[in-house]
């Protein structure tokens, strides 16, 4: 099974996230199949906080690929979810 979910970086104390595709077995950090984005909780000033590449991730979506419960927030929020939604429903 796949999922769409996020892989820790950053430093101690300022999280960074990839958005990552990867399959269930592999570790959190470890091998992944397709990086979509990134998230910064940590973002200031003029830093994004949120970047996804809402094309691929509605792809992965369709494959029957399962967003983790914050990435699925996430995708809500960039308007990834909807895209897939709409075309779903349709």
């Amino acid at each position: 099974m796949v999922k769409i979910r996020l892989t820790r970086g950053g430093a101690k104390k300022r999280p960074f996230y990839q958005i990552v595709v990867a399959d269930i077995r592999s570790s959190r950090d470890g091998r992944y199949i397709e990086r979509l984005g990134f998230f910064n909780p940590c973002a200031t000033g003029g830093e994004d906080k949120l970047r996804i590449d809402t094309a691929r991730a509605r792809h992965w979506l369709e494959r029957g690929a399962q967003p983790t419960e914050r990435v699925a927030k996430l995708l809500e929020v960039s308007g990834a979810m909807d895209e897939f939604k709409a075309a779903k429903s349709s």
